[in-house]
């Protein structure tokens, strides 16, 4: 774990889920960021000790920037009984639509965080592009409805989900891409972060980058 600026801690760990036919790395990316009264804790996984210690003394918040980095959430709700920001997960009509399989195969739906959507846990907010989460973060429309980009200007930070990654190669626009969508329209989505007084980039896959980076994959 190391301290990107104050109050900003970034540490990566090995995905349980991963297997050597992903092409992304095994190792991610999570963040936390401590303002002082809360603790958000960003696509959260192996959260360190530290950090732990400290959410006893803040309110700890989970926010994800898609269902699918729900991670360790579910543990650390029941630990810290931490509230849990999350685009929805995708509905039958969303996998249809993103994999080209047929209604019958995409059967209820996603089941990623089942377990908060049917209050078996947890208290679950969904948030959309536009939002302005109560925890002081904006979203921005990313790469699908639901892996958004998320602007958090006290500490000058966007937080881009998949949609920016780095993969070995530097931060860019991600390749998979679903539903008909391009790199330029993300592209296009995405520049008005470049008005912000953006310092840091903090992606789930890959290392932290600076505003430098952010230009360099927006200049299509």
């Amino acid at each position: 774990m190391r301290e990107l600026a104050t109050g900003v801690w970034h540490w990566q760990a090995p995905h349980p889920d991963w297997t050597p036919d992903d092409r992304w790395p095994r190792e991610v990316s999570s963040y936390a960021v401590d303002d002082g009264t809360r603790l958000l804790l960003l696509d959260p996984l192996s959260v360190p000790p530290g950090l732990l210690a400290l959410a006893a003394d803040r309110q700890p918040v989970v926010v994800l920037t898609a269902p699918w980095h729900e991670r360790d959430t579910r543990s650390l709700v029941e630990l810290l009984g931490a509230p849990v920001f999350t685009p929805p997960p995708d509905t039958a009509d969303d996998i249809v639509r993103k994999f080209g399989v047929t209604r019958e195969q995409a059967g209820d739906g996603s089941p990623d965080l089942t377990w908060l959507r049917t209050g078996a846990g947890g208290a679950g907010r969904l948030y959309a592009a536009g939002d302005r989460l109560p925890v002081g973060i904006e979203a921005f429309a990313g790469r699908e409805h639901n892996d958004l980009v998320l602007w958090d200007g006290r500490v000058r930070a966007v937080i881009p989900g998949d949609t920016l990654v780095d993969f070995g190669r530097g931060l860019q626009i991600n390749d998979r891409l679903r539903g008909g969508i391009t790199r330029e329209q993300v592209a296009e989505r995405l520049r008005p972060l470049l008005a912000l007084p953006v310092e840091i980039v903090l992606p789930a896959h890959g290392a932290p980058a600076d505003r430098a980076a952010l230009e360099r994959a927006l200049s299509l």
